[in-house]
């Protein structure tokens, strides 16, 4: 955690933009009459870039009038992490999106949302903490799929993506035997949680599948990492670097690095969360891409998902109905929604939403996946990104990629690493 300084030095420089509609306020919050300026906290990638964001800022204004927005972007995909620093200082943002809302709910910072407020989501219940919900459920992401590379699997002479688990191993042995490395991953500099994907997805598949609520027991105590499914799950991710199959110098690679690595053919598979698709379709690689499931051992259909992403407000905004209002606005604008789909890939949460009919190939697999599962009940929870009562404490999913990294790298044993995320889970519940 960066010193006092360092967090006040970090928020001066952030990057600033005012979408202005209304008054002409300074300050952070500042109101005057009946027009608001909101700090509005959010996050750059290379699918959502700045100009994404101020388009979508400015629609948003444009139907609450009295609203000026100032854009604060996270120096680092940790924009909850980002998020707290500013608390720390007294400078929590007035509307964040994508920030998970675990203890700032807890501690008073944040407005739960209305069942009146919630009426046109599909999952409006979900991520509760302590019975009430503080982001918007917007957007459904699987986390990760496995995209791949159809003419490095040609190549090898396979004619189709793994079904089962055994499936894998086999495709992985033979993509090694013709020279091709099976997985890629990334880890590198701030970019930690790009070691986790294979990771969440083998929970996904091993552990939730059979143990939805393992991560509320988890959190009543009555189990640990130690527990011998939570280990199992850990050592296939080992085993399968241990073969070869996951390239280790991968975990040098940033996010960005990491997909175009994949996107250079430096590996056959990219278990990727699904914003992928929508990177793969706009920026067509020199091959075509295909997607499956991570597969388990009996090959049921298990995707990992998580539904929310969207708005919460702070309590201390000058102005919570009016920050509340521009952010469902933003929130259900039908052109935010559909720049999000065609930047991000999002499969929208929202009751009658149809995504624009000229989607890529990419995109539509990644949406027949994740419907198949749907329809198969085959849909879990995302390891590392719940949110809501039973999810990982703040500040954990930091030490389950960094514990990733050590699974890939062999530096820990998958019993290693359940040992290390007990300790830091104690002193994360302290």
């Amino acid at each position: 955690m960066l010193r006092r300084l360092a967090v006040l030095t970090a928020a001066a420089v952030v990057a600033v933009t005012g979408c202005t509609v209304g008054g002409d306020n300074a300050g952070r919050g500042g109101a005057q009459g009946d027009s608001v300026t909101l700090t509005f906290l959010t996050f750059e990638t290379p699918n959502l870039d700045a100009k994404y964001w101020d388009a979508a800022i400015a629609r948003a204004s444009a139907k609450v009038p009295g609203v000026s927005i100032k854009k604060l972007v996270a120096p680092s995909a940790d924009r909850t992490a980002y998020a707290k620093q500013l608390s720390a200082s007294g400078q929590l943002p007035d509307v964040m999106i994508a920030v998970n809302p675990d203890g700032f709910a807890q501690s008073g910072q944040l407005a739960p949302w209305t069942v009146e407020e919630l009426k046109n989501y599909e999952f409006p219940e979900s991520n509760p903490i302590g019975g009430k919900v503080y982001q918007l459920p917007y957007n459904t992401q699987p986390t990760p799929l496995v995209y791949y590379n159809k003419s490095l699997f040609a190549k090898a002479g396979i004619p189709a993506p793994p079904k089962t688990y055994p499936d894998l191993l086999t495709v992985s042995a033979k993509l090694k035997a013709a020279g091709i490395n099976p997985v890629v991953v990334g880890g590198g500099g701030k970019d930690t949680f790009a070691a986790g994907y294979p990771w969440i997805a083998a929970v996904g598949a091993d552990l939730y599948r059979r143990h939805p609520d393992w991560l509320s027991k988890r959190a009543a105590g009555q189990l640990t990492f130690a527990d011998p499914a939570f280990v199992a799950a850990a050592d296939k991710v080992a085993d399968l670097a241990r073969r070869g199959y996951i390239d280790k110098a991968g975990l040098s690679r940033s996010y960005a690095d990491t997909e175009q690595a994949f996107r250079d053919g430096k590996g056959a598979m990219y278990p990727m969360g699904s914003w992928f698709a929508a990177s793969a379709d706009q920026k067509k690689p020199g091959f075509e891409v295909g997607v499956f499931p991570w597969p388990t051992a009996g090959g049921e259909g298990v995707v990992p998902a998580y539904t929310g992403g969207g708005m919460s407000v702070s309590t201390e905004a000058p102005d919570v109905d009016k920050a509340k209002k521009w952010a469902l606005a933003f929130m259900e604008d039908k052109e935010n929604l559909d720049a999000g789909v065609k930047a991000d890939g999002s499969i929208i949460a929202i009751k009658g939403y149809q995504p624009p009919t000229d989607m890529g190939p990419v995109y539509q697999q990644t949406v027949a996946v994740y419907e198949r599962a749907v329809r198969s009940g085959g849909v879990v929870n995302a390891f590392t990104v719940e949110t809501g009562d039973g999810a990982l404490p703040p500040g954990m999913p930091d030490q389950v990629f960094a514990a990733a990294a050590d699974l890939i790298s062999g530096r820990k044993s998958a019993t290693d690493v359940a040992k290390f995320l007990d300790t830091q889970y104690v002193k994360a519940t302290r």
